[in-house]
């Protein structure tokens, strides 16, 4: 037998080893396996699409491929020529420019061709004046005379002529922001190689746009994080503001030297920035003369309210260094900043609340009163129940408003004004140079500014007719102001069907249908002097001297009659205030 094919058993190998010891494959064995490798080759090939089908799917890939490249080289050949032949911009709601352009787009002819648009009354940040409205006319009235204006709607897509050029206009809503919940976005599409066509079309917005503003200024507030318009107001003459003398002129000659100096600070390596400290008691015109500069100057108003709970020194550095260049930022009563929500003392001032003028109130020592009301509640001397203030901690810190006011990010070429009734409780830091570089204080009224204020108060506006005998001093005639007048307290007033009334209606107030007596010049010169002789000096507010004016809005004799009796009962009310003040303190 042969043996040829099996194990050799060496004889010193163990039955172990001769077990686990591998058989070397025989050649039939091969052969086996090779056949058996040929025959799932022949069946896995057998299982493989034909040549036809490869060719066809290979028909499909090639055509695939074809198209991809065609369409890519289209959409790069379109992008190359929209932006070679086409000018886009967006311009968005929260921008300046934005309301140019929609004003600008609602002043044109060709939005009433369109059969899609939205109507509105919207004034684009264009308070409407009142230069064209005459005074007597009724609401209806008032309300026809509001201009309506088309705007471009979300849903369709506009096209125009500009100086030979074809404009497409769309507009869309963006969703994504809660807050504007009207904020959208304008775009527009110009058929033109020259870009220039797009600042043409830019700057006569903004010229039409500043044209229908007219003499007014904007102003803003902070709110989160970003500046809201709040509204328009009409430029305040300066000399509608009453001041010691050499306020007014000093404050605008420094504005106006600092704002043409601009090279002069940066040759020199100074940071651009200008402050103003003004303090003083309430009411002696620190608000008033900020209006009448930034009239003056052209400049917008961004407000800073320091005693808002969200703003801390992290916002406060944003919307600090968010500001535009050319402004004027007021911050007012600054010393509120590190306090626990608005402190302010104004007993006995024009500002206190009108829940202490109470009969039952007004001679209650406000500190002893109120301490048992705002025990536990956390709020502060001189907060009333329920102040939304109360409890509330403010988030500025000293570091962190210097660093808005000078820091490396700050704006430059802006005018900062700040006021405060507390001068010598400021920090020197906040106060120093560079911060707040001219300290103006507004001291209460002399009897120069009383002489002045009742002149101002009861002069004529300009005439609009001379006098029939040429004497144009006497005959100045002005709107509202009609032929001679007696005032008389005495009941001679009869009622529509002539019988004398039994009782006269009580009221408290001005009646702006009563019209003021004709007075010449020279009777209000007279007038005013007088007047100035009663008011004591440095004792009263501007604020409240014009208050009692108001209540003689038409009687400017009455005024010089009744005024010696209103300073006394002032003085009266402030002592008994004093005195509460000074016992609640000793309590």
């Amino acid at each position: 037998m042969n043996r040829s094919n099996e194990t050799a058993i060496e004889p010193n190998d163990s039955f172990t080893d001769v077990v686990q010891k591998p058989t070397q494959p025989t050649p039939s064995m091969s052969l086996m396996s090779t056949q058996t490798d040929i025959s799932s080759m022949l069946t896995s090939m057998a299982s493989l699409p034909s040549f036809s089908a490869l060719r066809d799917y290979m028909k499909f890939f090639v055509l695939g491929g074809a198209f991809e490249v065609l369409r890519r080289t289209y959409s790069a050949s379109y992008s190359s020529l929209i932006e070679r032949f086409f000018i886009r911009a967006s311009f968005d709601s929260e921008d300046d420019v934005y309301h140019w352009m929609m004003f600008w787009l609602s002043t044109l002819p060709q939005w009433r061709q369109f059969r899609d648009f939205i109507v509105t009354t919207s004034r684009h940040r264009i308070e409407d004046g009142g230069n064209d409205i005459d005074e007597d006319a009724s609401y209806e009235q008032r309300q026809r005379r509001r201009p309506l204006r088309f705007l471009p709607s979300y849903t369709s897509n506009y096209r125009i002529w500009y100086k030979g050029r074809l404009i497409t206009i769309s507009r869309t809503k963006d969703d994504h922001y809660t807050w504007p919940p009207d904020r959208s976005t304008l775009a527009i599409t110009i058929f033109s190689l020259d870009r220039s066509i797009l600042d043409s079309l830019i700057l006569e917005a903004r010229e039409k746009w500043m044209s229908a503003k007219g003499d007014k200024i904007q102003i803003f507030a902070n709110d989160s994080r970003d500046w809201k318009y709040i509204n328009s107001r009409v430029k305040r003459p300066l000399n509608s503001i009453v001041l010691d003398n050499g306020i007014k002129e000093l404050l605008l000659e420094d504005a106006r030297e600092f704002m043409r100096s601009k090279q002069w600070y940066l040759d020199r390596g100074i940071p651009f920035r200008r402050g103003y400290l003004f303090y003083g008691a309430p009411g002696t015109g620190k608000t008033s003369i900020i209006h009448s500069l930034a009239g003056e100057l052209d400049l917008d108003i961004y407000i800073v309210s320091l005693s808002k709970s969200d703003l801390d020194d992290s916002t406060l550095n944003t919307l600090m260094s968010s500001l535009p260049e050319h402004c004027i930022t007021v911050m007012e009563d600054i010393d509120a900043a590190f306090t626990r929500g608005v402190t302010r003392s104004t007993t006995g001032t024009e500002l206190e609340d009108p829940r202490y003028r109470d009969p039952e109130l007004r001679d209650l020592p406000r500190d002893a009163s109120e301490t048992g009301r705002r025990e536990g509640q956390g709020q502060q001397p001189g907060q009333l129940p329920g102040d939304p203030s109360a409890g509330k901690e403010s988030k500025i810190t000293l570091s962190g408003l210097l660093n808005a006011l000078d820091g490396i990010s700050a704006q430059e070429g802006r005018l900062l004004f700040a006021t405060t009734n507390r001068y010598h409780t400021l920090d020197p830091a906040l106060t120093r140079p560079g911060r707040m570089d001219l300290h103006v204080e507004f001291r209460l009224a002399s009897q120069h500014q009383a002489k002045e204020l009742y002149r101002h108060f009861y002069a004529p506006d300009p005439p609009k007719k001379a006098s029939v005998d040429g004497d144009e001093d006497d005959a100045l005639i002005a709107p509202g102001y009609a032929a001679q007048v007696k005032v008389d307290s005495g009941p001679t007033a009869t009622s529509s069907n002539g019988v004398l009334p039994t009782e006269a209606p009580k009221y408290n107030g001005i009646v702006h249908s009563a019209r003021a007596p004709e007075l010449s010049r020279e009777e209000i010169e007279q007038l005013a002097e007088t007047f100035s002789k009663r008011i004591p000096e440095r004792e009263m507010s501007m604020a409240s001297l014009q208050e009692f004016l108001m209540t003689y809005k038409v009687r400017p004799f009455e005024a010089v009659d009744e005024v010696e009796k209103w300073v006394k009962e002032t003085r009266e009310r402030q002592d008994r205030r004093a005195e509460a003040r000074a016992a609640g303190a000793s309590a």
